[in-house]
Protein backbone atom coordinates (compact mmCIF):
# COMPACT_ATOMS: atom_id res chain seq x y z
CA UNK A 1 0.00 0.00 0.00
CA UNK A 2 1.41 3.60 -1.06
CA UNK A 3 1.35 5.91 1.65
CA UNK A 4 -0.52 8.38 0.44
CA UNK A 5 -3.27 5.42 0.33
CA UNK A 6 -2.26 4.22 4.10
CA UNK A 7 -2.21 8.32 4.70
CA UNK A 8 -6.08 8.38 3.53
CA UNK A 9 -6.75 5.71 5.08
CA UNK A 10 -5.63 6.60 8.62
CA UNK A 11 -7.18 9.80 7.98
CA UNK A 12 -10.84 8.58 7.48
CA UNK A 13 -10.27 6.07 10.67
CA UNK A 14 -9.46 8.92 12.88
CA UNK A 15 -12.43 10.85 11.36
CA UNK A 16 -14.91 8.44 11.48
CA UNK A 17 -13.62 7.65 15.54
CA UNK A 18 -14.29 11.23 16.22
CA UNK A 19 -17.50 11.31 14.81
CA UNK A 20 -18.85 8.54 16.64
CA UNK A 21 -17.31 10.27 19.60
CA UNK A 22 -19.89 13.16 19.17
CA UNK A 23 -22.88 13.44 21.68
CA UNK A 24 -26.24 14.27 20.38
CA UNK A 25 -27.69 17.39 22.40
CA UNK A 26 -29.43 15.10 24.37
CA UNK A 27 -26.80 13.34 26.06
CA UNK A 28 -24.93 16.60 26.40
CA UNK A 29 -27.96 18.00 28.01
CA UNK A 30 -28.31 15.70 30.59
CA UNK A 31 -27.57 16.39 33.94
CA UNK A 32 -27.53 19.80 36.50
CA UNK A 33 -26.74 23.31 35.10
CA UNK A 34 -26.46 26.64 37.28
CA UNK A 35 -28.25 29.81 35.82
CA UNK A 36 -26.08 33.01 35.11
CA UNK A 37 -28.77 34.85 33.10
CA UNK A 38 -31.66 35.68 32.19
CA UNK A 39 -32.92 38.38 29.80
CA UNK A 40 -35.88 39.59 28.48
CA UNK A 41 -36.68 41.42 24.96
CA UNK A 42 -39.86 43.06 23.99
CA UNK A 43 -40.97 42.90 19.89
CA UNK A 44 -40.23 46.88 19.92
CA UNK A 45 -36.15 45.99 21.32
CA UNK A 46 -36.24 46.66 25.14
CA UNK A 47 -34.18 44.41 26.97
CA UNK A 48 -34.52 43.84 30.81
CA UNK A 49 -33.32 41.11 33.49
CA UNK A 50 -36.61 39.84 35.42
CA UNK A 51 -34.56 38.00 37.91
CA UNK A 52 -31.79 40.79 38.34
CA UNK A 53 -28.53 41.05 37.46
CA UNK A 54 -27.47 38.02 39.65
CA UNK A 55 -30.22 35.39 39.30
CA UNK A 56 -29.85 31.96 41.11
CA UNK A 57 -31.56 29.23 39.92
CA UNK A 58 -30.91 25.08 38.54
CA UNK A 59 -31.95 23.26 35.58
CA UNK A 60 -31.40 19.34 35.85
CA UNK A 61 -32.29 16.69 32.72
CA UNK A 62 -32.75 13.40 33.10
CA UNK A 63 -32.22 10.83 30.66
CA UNK A 64 -35.23 9.32 30.52
CA UNK A 65 -37.12 13.00 29.47
CA UNK A 66 -37.63 14.51 32.70
CA UNK A 67 -36.74 17.62 33.57
CA UNK A 68 -36.87 20.27 36.45
CA UNK A 69 -35.81 24.54 36.71
CA UNK A 70 -35.71 26.90 39.63
CA UNK A 71 -35.03 30.43 38.76
CA UNK A 72 -35.18 33.57 41.20
CA UNK A 73 -33.88 36.94 41.90
CA UNK A 74 -30.67 36.86 44.08
CA UNK A 75 -32.69 37.93 47.13
CA UNK A 76 -36.06 36.83 47.83
CA UNK A 77 -38.16 38.77 50.36
CA UNK A 78 -38.70 36.90 53.90
CA UNK A 79 -41.80 36.22 55.26
CA UNK A 80 -42.00 38.08 58.79
CA UNK A 81 -44.41 35.38 60.09
CA UNK A 82 -41.98 32.46 59.32
CA UNK A 83 -44.31 30.61 57.84
CA UNK A 84 -45.35 30.85 53.90
CA UNK A 85 -49.41 30.24 54.66
CA UNK A 86 -48.97 33.63 56.65
CA UNK A 87 -47.25 35.58 53.99
CA UNK A 88 -48.81 39.30 53.42
CA UNK A 89 -50.41 40.47 50.07
CA UNK A 90 -47.17 42.38 49.77
CA UNK A 91 -44.65 39.65 50.55
CA UNK A 92 -46.39 37.05 48.68
CA UNK A 93 -46.57 39.28 45.66
CA UNK A 94 -42.91 40.39 45.95
CA UNK A 95 -42.14 36.52 46.25
CA UNK A 96 -44.13 35.53 43.17
CA UNK A 97 -42.22 38.11 41.05
CA UNK A 98 -38.74 37.15 42.12
CA UNK A 99 -39.06 33.62 41.10
CA UNK A 100 -40.60 30.43 39.52
CA UNK A 101 -40.29 27.17 39.11
CA UNK A 102 -41.71 23.98 36.86
CA UNK A 103 -40.80 20.43 35.74
CA UNK A 104 -42.15 18.43 32.98
CA UNK A 105 -41.21 16.68 30.28
CA UNK A 106 -38.91 17.43 27.49
CA UNK A 107 -37.58 16.16 23.98
CA UNK A 108 -35.04 17.74 21.46
CA UNK A 109 -34.83 17.86 17.98
CA UNK A 110 -31.28 17.02 17.04
CA UNK A 111 -31.59 18.95 13.62
CA UNK A 112 -33.30 22.16 14.84
CA UNK A 113 -31.83 22.01 18.13
CA UNK A 114 -35.37 22.93 19.53
CA UNK A 115 -36.33 21.73 23.07
CA UNK A 116 -40.10 20.66 23.38
CA UNK A 117 -41.19 21.09 26.94
CA UNK A 118 -44.25 19.75 28.56
CA UNK A 119 -44.86 21.36 31.97
CA UNK A 120 -46.33 19.14 34.09
CA UNK A 121 -46.93 21.92 37.23
CA UNK A 122 -44.82 25.39 38.00
CA UNK A 123 -45.39 27.83 39.95
CA UNK A 124 -47.16 30.00 37.50
CA UNK A 125 -50.28 27.81 36.84
CA UNK A 126 -50.46 29.69 33.23
CA UNK A 127 -47.40 28.96 31.92
CA UNK A 128 -48.19 25.00 33.11
CA UNK A 129 -51.16 25.52 30.81
CA UNK A 130 -49.43 26.00 27.51
CA UNK A 131 -48.82 22.18 26.10
CA UNK A 132 -45.64 21.46 23.67
CA UNK A 133 -43.58 25.07 24.43
CA UNK A 134 -40.28 25.61 22.32
CA UNK A 135 -36.99 26.36 23.17
CA UNK A 136 -34.59 27.21 20.44
CA UNK A 137 -30.80 25.77 22.18
CA UNK A 138 -28.23 28.68 20.75
CA UNK A 139 -25.28 27.45 22.58
CA UNK A 140 -24.68 23.84 23.65
CA UNK A 141 -21.20 22.82 24.68
CA UNK A 142 -19.69 20.17 27.85
CA UNK A 143 -19.80 23.29 29.86
CA UNK A 144 -22.17 26.08 27.94
CA UNK A 145 -25.95 25.91 28.18
CA UNK A 146 -27.64 28.82 25.90
CA UNK A 147 -31.83 28.39 25.00
CA UNK A 148 -34.22 31.10 24.18
CA UNK A 149 -37.83 31.12 24.98
CA UNK A 150 -39.36 32.59 21.77
CA UNK A 151 -42.52 33.79 23.46
CA UNK A 152 -43.69 33.59 27.13
CA UNK A 153 -47.08 34.05 27.69
CA UNK A 154 -46.91 38.20 28.77
CA UNK A 155 -45.29 38.12 25.44
CA UNK A 156 -41.74 38.48 25.85
CA UNK A 157 -38.41 36.30 24.34
CA UNK A 158 -36.31 35.25 27.00
CA UNK A 159 -32.48 34.70 26.51
CA UNK A 160 -31.49 31.90 29.06
CA UNK A 161 -27.56 31.24 30.20
CA UNK A 162 -26.59 28.25 32.08
CA UNK A 163 -23.44 26.90 33.10
CA UNK A 164 -22.61 23.04 34.13
CA UNK A 165 -23.34 22.51 37.75
CA UNK A 166 -20.13 21.75 39.86
CA UNK A 167 -20.17 18.61 41.38
CA UNK A 168 -20.75 18.76 45.47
Amino acid sequence: MSRLSLTIVLALALSGSAFAQQKSAKEQILGAWSLVSVTSETDDGKKGEPFGPSPKGVMIFSSDGHFSLFQSRAEIPRIAANDRAKATPEEAQAIVASSIAYYGTYTIDEATRIMSVNLAASTYANVAAVPNQKRTITVLTADELKFDNPRTPNGLTLRTVWMRAAAP
